[in-house]
């Protein structure tokens, strides 16, 4: 889109947009490493930094496309 700036308005300053994106994924990675340590689910999973970065890499797109898609 042309003329599109990827930057939102936070009390007053501008902050790029993949940052916020990015704090969503980490945030909901933590919501879901604390809902699978309680499902007994963890043990089971594969690497964890592998895992759980992956989820947030998964969950910061996601968010980009839900809130920034042109």
């Amino acid at each position: 889109m042309p003329g599109y700036d990827p930057l939102f308005d936070l009390e007053g300053a501008f902050f790029p947009s993949w940052m916020l994106c990015l704090l969503i994924g980490i945030a909901l990675t933590v919501a879901f490493r604390l809902l699978f340590a309680r499902l007994g689910l963890e043990p089971h999973l594969g690497p964890l930094p592998v895992v759980y970065g992956c989820l947030a890499l998964l969950l910061g797109m996601s968010a980009w496309l839900l809130f920034f898609r042109a």
